[in-house]
């Protein structure tokens, strides 16, 4: 698989959502806590535990922009957390997630719809490699499958 990066939530997004306590449509962050399987955090792209307080609020996503854009509900430690960093790795969100889908966009922000694909989080690795290894995939999404949400953004190193 060609060298790749999981691009969490911008740091700076997740100060300003902790500090003023709005997301990005400016509406009032939710506050829950973790009760079973961890809700997944967006910036350390870890799940939360047990226990652990989250915000939830919706998410402008960078990328694709046009038509194919939208934004997400996503989950954030509502502590501070480290920004997941680590070169290709699959996200732990990703792969502790029932069912994920690989979304790819070429330069003009178009879904590349021959490389969608849907699969269990740990299962999720040939499929992110065929969008990697495609040279008309500018920018690909892991999004749970079922309500939608995007879980990381993926980038070429």
């Amino acid at each position: 698989m060609p060298g790749f990066r999981c691009t969490p939530m911008p740091a700076e997004t997740a100060r300003r959502w902790r500090a003023i306590g709005r997301d990005d449509r400016g509406l009032a962050l939710h506050h829950r806590l973790v009760g079973g399987p961890g809700f997944p955090c967006r910036h350390c792209l870890q799940l939360g535990a047990a226990g652990e307080a989250m915000l939830l609020g919706s998410y402008h996503l960078p990328h694709p922009q046009g038509v194919y854009w939208t934004p997400s509900p996503v989950f954030l430690h509502a502590r501070d957390c480290a920004r997941y960093a680590a070169q290709d790795e699959i996200a732990p969100i990703v792969l502790a997630n029932p069912l994920v889908s690989v979304r790819a966009y070429d330069a003009a922000a178009l879904c590349l719809y021959d490389l969608g694909a849907v699969s269990e989080g740990r299962a999720v690795a040939p499929h992110l490699g065929r969008a990697l290894a495609d040279p008309r995939a500018r920018w690909i999404n892991i999004h749970t499958a079922r309500p939608g949400c995007l879980l990381t953004a993926v980038e070429r190193l």
